[in-house]
């Protein structure tokens, strides 16, 4: 027994004496990668010295002699501080996420090689002008100059990530960026899930399935099952998995996820100061790395600083020495679904308007980690590329023997999208900017400017040329072998969205809302409520300073919950004695005491948003769910202007509330009594039955993915953050809510990038992203700048060179290498 025990305590020794070397051992190799801020490197690509100052937040001045050597400075500080993320975003668009993540990725892979995002990027690289391609060659050699140094320097293969993701780093390209720039405008759109839903609800409910989603144009949905007779509501075979969104994120961008902003200035006869102040806060995924990197460079007109996104040379926010800009997704209805029928008996013809004629087709070989690889075919007809019907729940709508296929803006060669962009860094004032714009096609983008002079806004990108007589009119899915239905090609949309000098002195735009446009350029339904808000912010003051517009962009004032609740509450409310303690009555009637009292701030403390946000959620379930059946489990969200329809009973709306499996006649009233009290005994379950006690932060917290790491048991709580967090889908500081699983109000999309700019004192601007600078989970600058934008803080920018070499906490120097 005692030579036992001795071998015993031997061998549990010698297994922590393992573990601690393998725990070493990765420690050592995984700080490896992290860059060293203070030293200098021989590199080719330069023509002279290059410094690149980082501040105590790890932001990175650039300051070279030459544009090029910039944008090669920039090129390498990206690739310090994200080369993992930058990986992942170009296999992203080049369809190759599979190759590192393996079978889990292929889906993604598959639509994006069917968008031919990097094919377009490749044949629009010829398309750009000298200068951009100039500056796209320096970048990528910037990447490639400390790629040769990790190698050279046995740097940890530059991200701790390649060790459990080994991939084989080849040198960065030009198209590269561009691809990732399609990659973003196919993200930023969201109307194929649209015209799905419209579909969807058309064959679930003919008679009344418009109501939910033609609030925000009163245009009627096309009846679906009347252009299509074969079609039959099918539910979606999507499952929890597949609707996970730690997957939908492995490569930090999805087609077809959506991105918002907001974007909004004042004149300086609308400023304290006397000049203009521009705020803009580009919303995408919550991701650990934050999607958006911070970066000043000089170029020789001068220096620019604000919002970068790895991957690519641009600043997207920020400002100049005269001109500050800010960037909102436009949610116009840029892309359209079509349906075309396969000849029966040949699957490799389909119907057009001149008879049946051949696919397009050709093949490409998916490379898949742990698995054989995968060969598939792609094919395309006149109106574009076929979409598989796995994804967006397209199989749920087409009929037998039909396929789907996609036009979009975007899918177009010869994008010139990247220099217009760059041509916006270097603009000195507003008039420069439109100019520069007119050569945007996707994504399409709403551009604040403010300049010494004054403030506007310019609606920049491309639309698609409709037939009058498309049946359609790319509300639904369109037959694809009318004549009529496809688009004869696409057009710049006129560039001005206001007037350069608007009278009011102050612009803004939500994205989805696009004000100042003669009729409406999509078929979004909800865009007004946060628009409204955000203009009573600005509209409330005369004159306005940094301090009320950092307010307005962190406002967390629901404007839903504000027109909502007296509206589905008007005869719940009660007088004379209250319920008995302890009974569903008097709980009842306690959240409605909290809720009458509230001013719709979606403060994380507060237990009234929590209630709110349950009762609306029930509420939304209670009156669709008889009459759609499945297809309200696949409502992630909230539709506010449908609710207020149908308890204002416009056109007949209010039937929604009769349970049609009832034999009584059930009201609106209640209907929404019942969902309350439903909403009440689930949270009671989860926080007990003290309502005073809840919490909105105890269920919306920011979760920020990491793509790669994030769903690993035991690394994720190392490399995820999680914060309580306030706001919700609706308010101007906009935190977007999951909408399924066990938590639906977990906030998965908000703000990623914010900045104010001051151009009466340019360096009092600031500037803040969601995580950090480094997406190295060791660096002290992984998720330094967390928890200032849960706050609502920001970190200064300037362009003094002398500021930011006074608060350097590093200085590298690049040195030109001659061979």
């Amino acid at each position: 027994m005692l030579t036992f025990f001795r071998w015993l305590v031997r061998l549990t020794v010698a297994l922590i004496l393992v573990g601690v070397a393998i725990v070493s051992l990765a420690w050592y190799f995984a700080i490896r990668s992290l860059p060293d801020y203070e030293a200098s490197y021989a590199v080719q690509g330069i023509s002279a010295p290059v410094e690149i100052v980082r501040t105590t937040e790890g932001v990175p001045h650039i300051f070279g002699q030459t544009d090029e050597d910039a944008f090669f400075a920039l090129g390498l500080a990206h690739a310090q501080d994200r080369l993992f993320q930058m990986t992942v975003l170009r296999r992203a668009a080049q369809g190759k996420l599979a190759e590192i993540y393996g079978p889990g990725a292929v889906r993604a892979d598959d639509l994006t090689r069917r968008l031919g995002l990097y094919r377009n990027a490749r044949d629009s690289l010829e398309a750009q002008t000298p200068q951009t391609q100039a500056a796209l060659k320096a970048y990528a050699n910037g990447v490639n100059a400390w790629i040769e140094q990790i190698n050279l320097g046995a740097r940890g293969r530059g991200a701790p990530e390649f060790f459990l993701y080994p991939d084989d780093i080849s040198y960065w390209e030009p198209a590269d960026s561009l691809a990732i720039l399609k990659l973003i405008a196919a993200t930023s759109t969201t109307q194929i899930r649209h015209e799905v839903l419209r579909a969807r609800l058309s064959m679930a409910y003919p008679e009344r399935g418009s109501d939910l989603i033609s609030a925000g144009t009163g245009a009627r949905v096309p009846n679906y099952t009347s252009l299509f007779p074969g079609a039959r509501f099918l539910p979606t075979e999507s499952t929890s998995a597949g609707r996970r969104w730690e997957t939908a994120l492995a490569g930090f961008l999805a087609p077809g996820a959506g991105s918002s902003a907001n974007g909004f200035a004042a004149a300086g006869q609308r400023t304290a100061a006397g000049g203009a102040l521009l705020a803009n806060d580009p919303q995408f995924a919550l991701t650990a790395p934050s999607l958006w990197y911070l970066a000043r460079i000089d170029l020789s007109s001068g220096g620019v600083i604000g919002g970068t996104i790895p991957g690519l040379p641009l600043v997207l926010s920020g400002r100049n020495t005269g001109l500050a800009w800010g960037i909102t997704p436009a949610q116009i209805d840029d892309q359209d679904l079509f349906i075309e029928e396969v000849q029966p008996g040949d699957a490799t013809r389909y119907r057009s308007p001149t008879g049946w004629v051949p696919f397009t087709t050709r093949q490409e070989v998916l490379r898949i980690r742990g698995a054989d690889d995968r060969t598939i075919t792609l094919h395309e007809t006149a109106n574009g590329p076929v979409i598989p019907g796995a994804q967006m729940d397209i199989a749920a709508i087409l009929p037998a023997g039909h396929v789907a296929t996609l036009s979009w803006t975007g899918g177009h060669a010869g994008d010139r999208t990247m220099s217009a962009l760059m041509g916006l860094m270097t603009a000195t004032d507003r008039r420069a900017a439109a100019t520069a714009l007119a050569d945007v096609t996707a994504p399409t983008v709403a551009v604040t400017l403010a300049d010494r002079e004054g403030v506007a806004q310019v609606l920049a990108g491309s639309q698609p040329i409709r037939n009058p007589q498309s049946p359609t009119q790319g509300r639904v899915p369109t037959p694809g072998w009318l004549a009529e239905a496809a688009w004869t090609g696409i057009q710049p949309i006129p560039a001005t969205l206001s007037d350069l000098s608007p009278a009011s002195g102050v612009v803004a735009t939500t994205g989805a809302a696009l004000p100042g446009l003669d009729s409406p350029m999509g078929q979004d339904w909800q865009s007004a409520y946060r628009l409204d808000r955000l203009r009573h912010q600005l509209d409330s003051r005369e004159v306005h300073s940094r301090d009320s517009f950092i307010a307005a962009q962190n406002d967390i004032v629901s404007p839903v919950a504000r027109a909502l609740l007296p509206l589905v509450g008007a005869n719940l409310w009660y007088s004379g004695e209250p319920a008995a303690a302890g009974t569903p009555e008097r709980q009842r009637q306690d959240a409605l005491a909290l809720l009458g009292k509230w001013d719709g701030a979606m403060s994380e403390h507060l237990p009234e948003p929590l209630i709110y946000a349950a009762w609306m959620r029930a509420l939304q379930d209670r009156i669709v769910r008889d009459e759609l059946g499945p297809l309200a489990d696949d409502l992630d969200e909230l539709f506010p202007q449908f609710i207020e329809r149908v308890f204002r009973d416009v056109n007949g709306a209010g039937a929604w509330c009769d349970v049609v499996q009832s034999a009584q006649t059930e009201t609106c009233d209640v209907i929404a009594r019942q969902a309350l009290d439903q909403a009440i005994l689930d949270l009671s379950g989860r926080y007990g039955p003290d309502l005073a006690s809840w919490r909105w932060g105890d269920l919306h917290h920011a979760r920020h993915v990491h793509p790669a790491l994030g769903d690993m048991r035991g690394l994720s709580y190392i490399v995820n953050l999680l914060q309580s967090t306030s706001g919700d889908g609706s308010t101007v500081a906009r935190a977007g809510l999951l909408g399924h699983g066990r938590n639906p109000w977990l906030n998965v999309t908000g703000a990623v990038y914010r900045g104010v700019y001051d151009l009466a004192d340019p360096d009092s601007s600031v500037f803040i992203i969601s995580t950090g600078q480094s997406g190295h989970p060791l660096s002290r600058h992984y998720d330094d700048m967390a928890e200032l934008w849960r706050r609502g803080e920001y970190v200064g920018m300037s362009l003094d060179p002398a500021l930011a070499r006074a608060a350097a906490a590093g200085v590298t120097q690049l040195l030109p290498r001659t061979e």
